[in-house]
């Protein structure tokens, strides 16, 4: 037991304290239909990465950060511009094929390196196991200061993301507080990209948000659920990556897969119990006489 802690300890902490912000931001996305932005966005963070390790940085190096930020900041500004109520194209092909672009582009760069299919898997499933506590401590001091920036500003974060028709009749600048938004989730893209790699962040962002969403009606019961999914699903998969010597941020990509598994069965099946009876036919037919 003893042992084991001293394992997953901070790894466990990392995946209490971090994902708060992660299931807050995946409420947005879910309800903004643009669900793989998110991927988009930790894949452009990881170009950026690719990138500085090309130019013979350490992947924890300050200059990695503040390329893949900058890559991340890049990504934000082609979200932002290509946002429009125009459906000829939709905003999710133009995501896709940013991540497409940018995970090809990345693979090229890698190519050029000795370790380049290590650092494409780092890039992928992180290295959650390695966490130091001096990351933990600040990406949960940088997600606290965004999520009192999202607090003060909530009406017109909410607004943009779930009535946005509503956003554009009171003028509000819908584009400039869009590029806030995504600056922000930037910040968070970029650090936890480091942390947990593209796959763990995606699954964080989108499988409790849904989960969430089969569940509760109210956003603070989908916020609870949401956490209450991402907490439970960490420790789960911690403790089969542990036991099982399996991949750690593998393993908990997988659990979160199964907590959505179950919770729409759940869900489905909760609906079903609720539906009231249908009338048979003899039932109808005595009430068409009456």
């Amino acid at each position: 037991m003893t042992e084991a802690l001293s394992i997953m300890l901070w790894p466990l902490i990392a995946c209490l304290l971090l994902p708060g912000i992660l299931v807050y931001y995946g409420l947005h996305i879910v309800r903004r239909e643009i669900i793989f932005v998110d991927l988009a966005l930790a894949q452009v963070a990881a170009l950026g990465i690719c990138l500085s390790i090309l130019l013979k940085h350490d992947a924890h190096d300050w200059q990695t950060y503040g390329w893949s930020l900058g890559f991340t900041f890049v990504g934000a500004a082609i979200f932002t511009l290509t946002r429009s109520q125009d459906h000829r194209v939709p905003q999710e092909a133009l995501i896709g094929i940013v991540y497409v672009v940018a995970a090809a582009t990345a693979i090229l760069l890698l190519s050029q390196s000795a370790e380049g299919d290590e650092e494409l898997k780092r890039t992928l499933v992180g290295d959650i196991l390695l966490v130091q506590p001096a990351e933990v401590f600040r990406a949960f001091g940088l997600y606290a200061v965004i999520g009192v920036i999202h607090f003060v500003f909530r009406k017109r974060f909410l607004m943009i993301s779930f009535e946005p028709e509503q956003a554009i009749a009171r003028g509000l600048s819908v584009r400039g507080w869009d590029f806030l938004f995504y600056v922000l989730f930037g910040f968070v893209v970029t650090s936890f990209v480091h942390i947990g790699g593209v796959l763990m962040i995606f699954s964080y962002l989108i499988v409790p948000a849904v989960c969430a969403n089969l569940l509760a009606h109210s956003l603070r019961l989908k916020l609870l659920i949401g956490w209450l999914t991402a907490t439970l699903a960490s420790v789960v998969g911690l403790y089969i990556s542990y036991k099982n010597d399996l991949p750690t941020g593998a393993s908990i990509v997988c659990a979160l897969g199964a907590a959505l598994l179950l919770v729409g069965l759940a869900a489905k099946f909760g609906r079903t119990s609720r539906q009231p009876a249908r009338p048979t036919a003899d039932v109808v037919a005595q009430k068409l006489e009456q």
